[in-house]
């Protein structure tokens, strides 16, 4: 199994680059693991609490269970991926099953502040997107998908996103093999990138 990382800060592009690799591999082939599905059960805290959250810390994050999964994976066996909800800030009863693949995908914006996550590892990317265009698609997405009001995405951008991410998130970059400037826009580095993991594997267009 070969494992892939990739990272970047929030909003910078990353789902839109694990598509493209996934298209242009066919998904039989890969499998994906999100960070997010491994964010720690607090369904259990008053919606004054969860606000308080601090997503972008990798403390927020349930590791083990993720390097438990992964060398599951590496063993040919399937595994139970949560599912985590923002709104309740909580994990679902049920579980999605993932198979492993000739390609394995974690993408997250923390993964690389893991060691034991990073060992795992045989291709690391970060895609690198600009501060202007990345708090554009955060506040997108706090209001259409995870119930935040624009005055409170603004507020937990200020909080939270934009210090952690020069924290945490951006000095990871100089562990990645490959960063990817501008995320899914990129399509040479993308292509690259693709070329580079179907050289891997002995794929043959």
């Amino acid at each position: 199994m070969y494992i892939i990382g990739i990272a970047g800060g929030s909003g910078s592009g990353k789902t839109s680059v694990v598509k493209k690799v996934i298209q242009a591999l066919s998904s039989d082939k890969v499998s994906v693991l999100s960070q997010d599905s491994y964010y720690w059960d607090n369904g259990n805290l008053s919606q004054e609490e969860r606000e308080q959250i601090n997503f972008d810390h990798p403390s927020s994050i349930e590791f083990s269970l993720l390097v438990e999964h992964i060398k599951q994976l590496e063993q040919g066996e399937t595994i139970p991926m949560p599912i985590y909800s923002y709104v309740t800030c909580s994990r679902s009863k049920e579980t999605i099953p993932v198979e492993p693949g000739e390609v394995l995908i974690v993408e997250g914006i923390l993964i690389y502040t893991c060691p034991e996550l990073c060992e795992l590892m045989d291709l690391k990317v970060f895609v690198d997107t600009g501060a202007d265009d990345r708090i554009i698609r955060i506040i997108q997405r706090d209001v259409n998908e995870r119930g935040r009001g624009l005055d409170k995405s603004i507020k937990h951008y200020e909080t939270y996103v934009k210090p952690m991410h020069e924290m945490f998130i951006e000095p990871t970059k100089r562990l990645a093999d490959i960063i990817i400037p501008v995320g899914g826009h990129n399509e040479k580095g993308i292509d690259i990138l693709t070329s580079k993991i179907k050289q891997t594997l002995g794929i043959l267009d």
